[in-house]
């Protein structure tokens, strides 16, 4: 029993001082605004060395979002400023990644619509437990769907579960403050979370 103890206590040491030593890289890497693809194989390889000795589920999401990012070779503009948001709130300790959302400061849909997919235009934005963004609009487009850009003909944007309460000053605000004043002038959009897309799926 005390062996036990002292095993969880010396696992909580090892789990607190990776997380601020991610805290203290993602500051580093953030601090310029910028992401290049050396750096995001150093960060990767970070949390390859550090997940076999981690029970953190934010080291262990991160690892494979970055993975997932690094797959095809090339880190695109979009899943760099994904990644700068992530690596941002990480710096000023907003949030942990594996934390989801407080639905309370979002502008969602209440109470949240029934959803279909059958000729259904869908848009992504955020951060998603559920996988990368082009995931996501495949799950929708197998349903019988669209997915892509924001637009006036988008049935329902759906905000990935990880974010932080800064949403409104994140890149991926605009699309939410855009559809929510749509929504304001009476244009027929949803606005759900990653919840409740997925539980239609």
């Amino acid at each position: 029993m005390e062996e036990a103890v002292f095993n969880k206590l010396g696992d909580d040491r090892i789990t607190s001082r990776q997380i601020d030593e991610l805290i203290g890289l993602a500051r580093g890497l953030a601090a310029d605004g910028d992401l290049n693809h050396s750096e995001v194989e150093f960060l990767q390889k970070w949390l390859a060395a550090n997940l076999a000795i981690s029970q953190q589920p934010l080291i262990r999401t991160l690892y494979h979002r970055i993975n997932a990012v690094l797959a095809d070779g090339v880190v695109d503009e979009e899943e760099k400023s994904t990644l700068l948001d992530t690596l941002n709130s990480l710096s000023n300790r907003d949030f942990e990644l594996g934390e989801v959302m407080k639905p309370a400061s979002l502008p969602l849909c209440d109470p949240a619509p029934l959803l279909r997919f059958e000729r259904q235009a869908y848009c992504f934005t955020g951060t998603f437990i559920f996988g990368q963004r082009k995931d996501c609009e495949q799950a929708v487009a197998e349903r019988g769907g669209s997915a892509g850009s924001l637009t006036q003909k988008t049935n329902v944007l759906v905000v990935g579960a990880y974010a932080t309460d800064s949403w409104k000053h994140s890149s991926f605000g605009n699309k939410i403050l855009k559809a929510s004043d749509w929504r304001d002038q009476g244009r027929s959009i949803a606005i759900v979370s990653e919840q409740h897309w997925s539980s239609y799926l």
